[in-house]
C-alpha cells in the first residue's frame, strides 16, 4: 500500500521536528511524491547528509511502501 502525502510529511517531522515540509503528488497517482525540506539542522552539511537525514527520518521506507521521491533540500 502506497504511503499518503500527509503520512509523508509527518514521518519527516517527527524525524527533523524544525522541518518546513511541502509534499507535492507528482503524478496525481498517490505513488510519486516531491519533497521540499529545509532546515537549520541541515546548515553546513553537504546535500547527500542533508538527503541521508530525510531518509533517515522515514524509517527504510524508501523503496518499499514510498516508491519514489524527488527531494530538494536546504537550510533555513
Amino acid at each position: 500500500m502506497a504511503m499518503t502525502a500527509d503520512e509523508i510529511e509527518s514521518l519527516i517531522r517527527a524525524g527533523i521536528p524544525d522541518a518546513q515540509v511541502e509534499i507535492t503528488d507528482l503524478a496525481g497517482d498517490g505513488d510519486h511524491y516531491a519533497a521540499r525540506v529545509v532546515s537549520a539542522s541541515f546548515e553546513g552539511l553537504p546535500r547527500v547528509k542533508q538527503h541521508q537525514k530525510v531518509y533517515a527520518a522515514l524509517g527504510g521506507r524508501m523503496g518499499g511502501v514510498l516508491h519514489a521521491l524527488q527531494l530538494t533540500t536546504a537550510a533555513s
